[in-house]
C-alpha cells in the first residue's frame, strides 16, 4: 500500500474557481425575513444615483447583488432601520471611495512582496486571502489601505455562485512588531471590513502568532464586533 504524505502539497498554480467538488449550501430566511430584506433593497434602490453621474454603472452594479440587502441585514440581526442606515452609510463611502475603481498601477508596490495574496478557496468554495504582515514593504499610508480594498473587490469578484463570504489568514511567520500594523491602522482596517463589508468574512485565521504580538489582539478587541470576534 502506497504512502500518503499528511503534508500539503505545495502549488504555484494560480486558482481562479472553486473544485468540481465544492457544494454550497443556500441559505434560508424565514417569511418575515424575507419581507425585511426586500424592505431594504427597495429603499437601497431608492438611493441609487442619476443615471447622469458617472458612478450610476458601477453604484448599480453594486446594488443588483441580491445578497446585498441580505448581508446587511443579517449584519443588523435584521433590525431594518439599522440595516437602512448602514446601506446608506456604505453607499456614501463606495461613492467617495469608488473601491471597484481603484487601478492596478496605484496599489502595485504594495503587492511586490506578496503581503497579501488572494489565491485559492476553501471547501465552502469561499475565496481565500493571505495575509504576511512579515513582508510588510511600505510606510503606513492610505495606499495601503486602498490595496487591501483593492483585493477584497477581486475576491468578491471571484465568489463562485451562491457563496458571498472569504476567508483570511492571517500568517505571522517571520513577523516583527516593526513590521506589524499599528493598531490605529487596523482599527481602521476593521471598520472597512465592519462597515461596508458585513458578513462578508466567512471565517478568520491567525497562524504562527509569536508571544509578543498577542498584545496586539487585546489592543485591537475594543474594535471588534462580537460576530467578527466570533469567527
Amino acid at each position: 500500500m502506497a504512502k500518503v504524505s499528511s503534508e500539503v502539497a505545495k502549488t504555484s498554480a494560480i486558482l481562479t474557481t472553486p473544485s468540481a467538488r465544492t457544494v454550497i449550501t443556500p441559505r434560508t430566511y424565514t417569511e418575515e425575513e424575507i419581507q425585511k430584506i426586500t424592505a431594504l433593497r427597495e429603499y437601497a434602490n431608492s438611493l441609487r444615483l442619476p443615471e447622469s453621474d458617472p458612478y450610476y454603472p458601477w453604484e448599480s452594479r453594486w446594488l443588483a447583488d441580491n445578497g446585498c440587502a441580505e448581508r446587511y441585514m443579517r449584519a443588523t440581526r435584521f433590525k431594518l432601520e439599522d440595516a437602512k442606515k448602514r446601506v446608506a452609510a456604505t453607499l456614501q463611502w463606495r461613492r467617495e471611495y469608488k473601491p471597484d475603481l481603484i487601478p492596478p498601477e496605484e496599489v502595485r508596490i504594495e503587492s511586490e512582496t506578496g503581503k497579501i495574496i488572494l489565491n485559492g478557496f476553501d471547501v465552502n468554495g469561499r475565496p481565500i486571502i493571505t495575509m504576511h504582515p512579515g513582508r510588510e514593504n511600505t510606510k503606513p499610508s492610505d495606499r495601503q489601505l486602498r490595496h487591501l480594498v483593492y483585493v477584497l473587490e477581486r475576491a468578491v469578484d471571484l465568489m463562485p455562485e451562491g457563496q458571498d463570504s472569504l476567508v483570511i489568514i492571517v500568517d505571522y511567520r517571520s513577523a516583527t512588531l516593526r513590521s506589524n500594523p499599528s493598531i490605529s491602522v487596523a482599527a481602521k482596517v476593521l471598520h472597512i471590513l465592519q462597515n461596508h463589508y458585513p458578513e462578508r468574512l466567512g471565517r478568520a485565521i491567525v497562524v504562527h502568532l509569536p508571544f509578543i504580538l498577542q498584545f496586539f489582539y487585546k489592543g485591537i478587541s475594543p474594535f471588534l464586533d462580537p460576530v467578527t470576534r466570533d469567527k
